[in-house]
């Protein structure tokens, strides 16, 4: 990592998506700063890149991985956008022609999981816990990458496998059920059965009773390029909040149309809690969250 000069391009890590593309494709513009966007095919080494190189100015991050990152004294500031979010009961899935199990099943069991700081299997260990009282060291889990996060351990409950895809831990009947985040279930995941019956009205339920939609996508920014240049963050975020607000009919009402947002909110701060609350009793971090204090980094943006 170097210091950013104050008129050199800002390095920054987007998905594509439709609210990204036009930050992307220049139909929104960032005012008096430009901005160099990266590609990364798929996006998961540039988050660890992000938290162990701070390897760009502003990058989308996972949820699980920001709070691990914070955790862990990373110098990362949240600004408040959620890229890619979703609800995660159909994230719990079986082969088509095992034996019908349920969440409250797994107890003694292996599940397979790309990385134990996953963010798909931080919401489903967190919705596991709560309405099927499945703690998190109830369940071998096995996973197939690390987490981003070098400073972390993996609690004694997870295994690493040789398996290059979850889907492969399934097919080997290493494991008795899958966490698979949104992409996945449309790819390697094709044709696999969720645990939960009618996985999207509990996914649903779920959304209302919390009043928010799970994030999965975040997005920060290295402490240093926020402190010496705050202008440059605001007007990058400010191109944001237009492109989001920009492509909100291309987003049905969903969760996973809902979820993207750009600006603190009630919303936004319970998911925040929750997640935080939910990392915290898996181990996944050592400390509580202070949903006020991230806020606070960055209030100045919606002034």
């Amino acid at each position: 990592m170097s210091e950013t000069h104050p008129t050199a391009p800002l390095t920054v890590l987007l998905g594509d998506y439709p609210h990204t593309r036009p930050l992307k494709d220049g139909t929104v513009a960032v005012e008096g700063v430009g901005c160099q966007y990266l590609e990364s095919s798929p996006l998961p080494p540039a988050f660890a890149r992000m938290v162990r190189d701070l390897a760009y100015d502003i990058c989308e991050l996972p949820m699980a991985t920001y709070l691990q990152a914070r955790d862990a004294g990373i110098p990362l500031t949240l600004l408040p956008a959620v890229l890619v979010g979703s609800t995660h009961h159909r994230s719990l899935t079986r082969l088509p022609q095992d034996p019908e199990i349920g969440p409250g099943d797994l107890v003694g069991r292996r599940v397979g999981v790309r990385a134990y700081g996953q963010t798909t299997g931080l919401w489903v260990r967190g919705w596991m816990q709560e309405e099927y009282g499945v703690m998190s060291s109830d369940v071998t889990w096995v996973t197939t990458e690390d987490v981003h996060v070098a400073q972390y351990v993996n609690p004694p409950y997870v295994e690493r496998s040789g398996a290059e895809r979850v889907v492969d831990l399934l097919r080997s009947r290493d494991v008795s059920a899958a966490v698979l985040g949104p992409k996945a279930i449309g790819g390697q995941g094709a044709g696999l059965v969720p645990l939960v019956e009618d996985a999207e009205s509990a996914g649903l339920a779920w959304t209302e009773r919390h009043g928010t939609v799970p994030a999965n996508h975040l997005l920060v920014v290295r402490d240093d390029v926020l402190r010496t240049r705050p202008d440059s963050v605001l007007n990058f975020y400010r191109a944001l909040n237009k492109a989001i607000a920009d492509t909100a009919g291309e987003r049905d009402d969903s969760p996973a149309g809902r979820a993207v947002t750009a600006g603190w909110s009630a919303s936004l701060a319970a998911c925040l809690e929750i997640a935080g609350r939910y990392a915290l009793e898996q181990g996944l971090i050592r400390e509580p969250v202070d949903v006020g204090a991230i806020e606070e980094k960055t209030a100045f943006l919606d002034r």
